[in-house]
């Protein structure tokens, strides 16, 4: 049995122990959202294409209309890393988690996303890049409000487990995936496939408020990163429509990239 002095020691080291552990909870930052930007950086996409989508994403977070959304947020500040994949063995963490409260905050993010040389990977893989973004979205170090994977490609999904098993586990969590899909090409190779926006819609996008923003001509890139991260950081909180059409229309194969795989390969 523990004397008198030995127990008081014991619960002082407790009452510590339980302090310190409050502390570290209450020392997350609370945000307004955690965006987590998964860019798509396969060989399909031309080195061109890289870097217009590139530039799209340092402009927008250089420009005022991202910085005016910020700040009219609840907390007015959020926190956003950026992240490139390709194939289900790839994904990179590009900028790290930024806490993005200031425009010099957004100045500096733009930098560093700048000062990181381009890559190019084989194949497409969207349900990696998900499951990838879901352990940045978990590990992030704050306490956001909104969690929201922001998923930019110019494929479907060719590598990995299917698509809309990655998806349907994050919108379990509450976590909304937007899209920005690539249509600069007509579809004519193997691994193309018709209507991409479809197909994201379909089968990659969900969650409260999700939304998507084909981009179908080069210059359409920067005003449609900077007009999608702008309503990402500005939309709250929202809920399912109660209303739903009455009669399905036609959906996109969520397959439809497996399948191609598969008639390269022969099998």
């Amino acid at each position: 049995m523990l004397g008198p002095r030995r127990c008081s020691t014991a619960l002082l080291l407790a009452a510590g122990m339980v302090l310190a552990g409050s502390g570290s909870a209450e020392a997350e930052t609370e945000v307004d959202l955690a965006l987590v930007l998964a860019v798509d950086i396969s060989l399909s996409m031309e080195p061109d294409e890289q870097e217009l989508q590139r530039h799209g994403f340092v402009e927008a977070f250089q420009s005022p209309e991202i910085h005016d959304a910020i700040r009219k947020g609840m907390l007015g500040r959020i926190a956003v890393t950026y992240v490139e994949w390709a194939g289900a063995g790839y994904q990179e963490v590009v900028v790290p988690w930024t806490v993005i409260e200031q425009p010099a905050d957004g100045q500096s993010f733009a930098a560093r996303l700048a000062q990181r040389p381009l890559q190019r990977h084989g194949y497409t893989s969207i349900s990696g890049a998900i499951d990838f973004s879901l352990r940045q979205l978990r590990d992030s170090g704050v306490a956001p409000a909104r969690q929201v994977i922001d998923i930019s490609g110019d494929g479907a999904n060719n590598q990995g487990r299917i698509v809309t098993e990655a998806r349907d586990e994050a919108l379990a969590q509450g976590i909304t995936i937007n899209g920005l899909p690539l249509m600069l090409k007509r579809p004519d190779g193997l691994w193309d496939i018709e209507n991409l926006d479809l197909y994201f819609r379909d089968c990659v996008i969900g969650g409260p408020g999700a939304f998507m923003i084909p981009v179908r001509e080069k210059a359409q890139f920067a005003e449609a990163i900077r007009t999608k991260v702008v309503r990402e950081i500005a939309e709250g909180p929202q809920v399912w429509s109660l209303v739903q059409p009455a009669q399905a229309e036609a959906r996109a194969d969520c397959l439809a990239g497996e399948l191609r795989r598969q008639q390269r390969s022969g099998n």
